[in-house]
């Protein structure tokens, strides 16, 4: 450590030293911790949340698992028939 750090590190020791308590302000990872809910009231608010969902209807419901499911016959469907052809390319080449 050298002269120019040394007179750095005791200034800046000086500052802190001036400064207030209350006029500190904490640093980034020294930040007052939350209280933590208790599971009750953490399990009520988590209801009152749910009751504000605007939940699909069965027939919606419905039309949304065909659509995934139709896209993921099709995408499966479409990397099978790059994989195939691929291996089928790779094995005429190198045999």
């Amino acid at each position: 450590m050298n002269r120019q750090t040394k007179r750095l590190m005791a200034r800046q020791q000086a500052a802190k030293e001036r400064v207030a308590p209350a006029q500190r302000r904490p640093q980034p990872g020294q930040q007052e911790r939350k209280k933590r809910t208790p599971p009750r009231q953490f399990l009520k608010e988590v209801r009152q949340e749910l009751k504000k969902v605007n939940w699909p209807t069965r027939k919606e419901l419905w039309s949304y698992f065909v659509v995934v499911l139709v896209s993921v016959v099709v995408l499966t469907s479409y990397v099978f028939g790059l994989d195939y052809g691929f291996s089928k390319a790779v094995l005429k080449i190198f045999t």
